[in-house]
């Protein structure tokens, strides 16, 4: 199984979500079973880190960000992931004007497939470490359902 986060830039929510994911994983002992990662649908962090204010948050929860890298979706990560999840949908619409016929993915809003109470991960950027918070709260939660749903499909 191959899971996929997108958000804009890649530098604060998808990272976030991957490596809360890849940490929720290990717990459950899907680790080895689970491939996790994240992508921007623009360009412009390619090759950077997360958000200095995405890591600080991330580890104050024991969550290590510092060994990704930002990279930017291509039309072959549709065939490649299982489950492509974007943060809002802005980044829905993008994914899905470039979706290939021929994808395997199945692609859908991360909290709108797990979680009842909001449909999109706010983009942190320009808010303060309240954002961030909030963020990660939104990310925990969403995270244990879909940790719960793969376990049922391994």
């Amino acid at each position: 199984m191959q899971v996929l986060f997108v958000c804009l830039g890649n530098i604060c929510r998808s990272p976030t979500a991957e490596g809360v994911l890849r940490h929720k994983l290990r717990e459950a002992g899907l680790a080895d079973q689970v491939e996790v990662a994240s992508a921007g649908t623009g360009d412009w962090h390619v090759g950077n880190p997360p958000d200095k204010r995405s890591q600080r948050a991330a580890l104050q929860r024991g969550y290590d960000l510092s060994a990704q890298r930002a990279q930017q979706v291509s039309r072959a990560d549709f065939s490649r992931y299982d489950l492509i999840l974007a943060m809002d949908q802005s980044n829905l619409r993008n994914l899905k004007a470039m979706q290939p016929a021929q994808g395997k993915a199945d692609l859908d809003l991360f909290l709108r497939r797990y979680d009842s109470l909001v449909d999109e991960v706010p983009d942190p950027y320009y808010e303060g470490d309240q954002g961030f918070e909030t963020v990660l709260d939104l990310i925990e939660r969403a995270c244990d359902l879909l940790v719960i749903e793969l376990k049922g499909q391994l």
